[in-house]
């Protein structure tokens, strides 16, 4: 067993502090990475606070991961010592079922293995997550960052990059589509970018103005100020997609009236509550609402591929492993354009003192 130090949390308050942990050794088809870069997405502190479900403890989160290869075991074809490398959402799966054997490892029959608060496929403890210093992964979970992309603005991808892309993927926008982003945070720049560089219309859907500049920055052609109820209904029927990046409740009915006929709103964002809707929002003009996850191994490598041919990253800003708690506590108010990102590899030792 190999010892790094890692952020995590000892109890369900939400609180991250410093850690030893134990990594497993480099089996015939692991790859050891040295983390460099570690985004941070909402769902490590809903993880961590035990919001949606079980969080064995000590919980460390990230599943944004960033580095480049240490060690690899004697099977490994894919990569080596070197790579710069990176790890999504999910670290295994039962690779048998019809949804892994279709490279959809997102929605394995059994469950995936996430990459962190999981069971070990071994049945020792938990996976452990990238706030730390290294992290020994099965070769067919790891993914090869284009070397021309800055590694701290791809970490972002690995998540909120590929909830966007994989719907926008499978639901078949193409160019020349009109395109409308609900929500202009981690999720929505994304989409926005992704869009736009698919030759997409792209109009953002805000509730202010405050983030025209930013939306025509990313790539949008217009933004609808949501609140202003002439310009919304001078809006309808105007859009193929709307991608719902929304994690508060909110009126769908409303925005289905911007849908052309046969139009598709693809919802992304997580929303506690039930959403009402009633059947005749969708019935007069055959509309769709459909959902999305993030991607799989394959589409993933597609999706950063595609940004390494743009030159797609993230808006993000980088911070020290020691700013942890204080960069959730700014997530949570929205302070933030538009990821944070953990500079692992130059703040985390023995000697860091979150919130310092």
């Amino acid at each position: 067993m190999q010892k790094v130090f890692a952020i995590g949390a000892k109890d369900h308050k939400g609180h991250l502090e410093l850690l030893e942990i134990e990594r497993r050794p480099v089996g015939a088809n692991d790859v050891q990475i040295k983390v460099k870069y570690c985004g941070m997405c909402h769902s490590d502190l809903h993880h961590c606070k035990a919001e949606w479900g079980n969080c064995p403890l000590p919980s460390v989160p990230g599943h944004e991961v960033i580095g480049h290869v240490q060690a690899v075991g004697p099977n490994v074809t894919k990569f080596k010592v070197g790579d710069a490398v990176g790890v999504g959402c999910f670290v295994n799966s039962c690779r048998e079922c019809p949804e892994c054997k279709d490279e959809l490892i997102q929605y394995c029959a059994k469950g995936v293995t996430g990459t962190y608060g999981s069971p070990q496929s071994d049945g020792t403890s938990h996976t452990k997550g990238g706030y730390s210093q290294g992290i020994v992964v099965d070769q067919n979970y790891v993914l090869k960052i284009p070397g021309n992309l800055d590694l701290a603005a791809a970490a972002p991808l690995l998540c909120a990059g590929i909830t966007l892309w994989s719907p926008i993927r499978h639901y078949g926008v193409k160019a020349g589509d009109k395109v409308a982003v609900l929500g202009l945070g981690g999720l929505g720049h994304m989409g926005v970018k992704f869009a736009a560089a698919l030759g997409c219309e792209v109009t953002v859907l805000s509730r202010s103005a405050s983030k025209n500049d930013e939306a025509f920055k990313l790539g949008a052609k217009k933004v609808l100020i949501t609140t202003n109820e002439n310009a919304f209904k001078a809006a309808n029927r105007s859009f193929d997609y709307i991608l719902d990046t929304v994690s508060a409740k909110h009126d769908l009915g409303a925005y289905l009236t911007l849908l052309k006929t046969d139009g598709t709103l693809v919802i992304v964002g997580g929303v506690p509550e039930p959403l009402e809707l009633r059947t005749f929002s969708l019935i007069p003009r055959r509309l769709k609402i459909g959902g999305s996850l993030v991607g799989g191994i394959k589409e993933t490598q597609e999706m950063l591929d595609f940004c390494g041919e743009k030159n797609i990253t993230a808006d993000i800003e980088l911070v020290p492993a020691s700013y942890a708690n204080k960069a959730w506590e700014r997530m949570l108010k929205s302070d933030v354009k538009f990821r944070f990102v953990l500079d692992i590899e130059k703040t985390l030792s023995k000697d860091t003192v979150v919130d310092a």
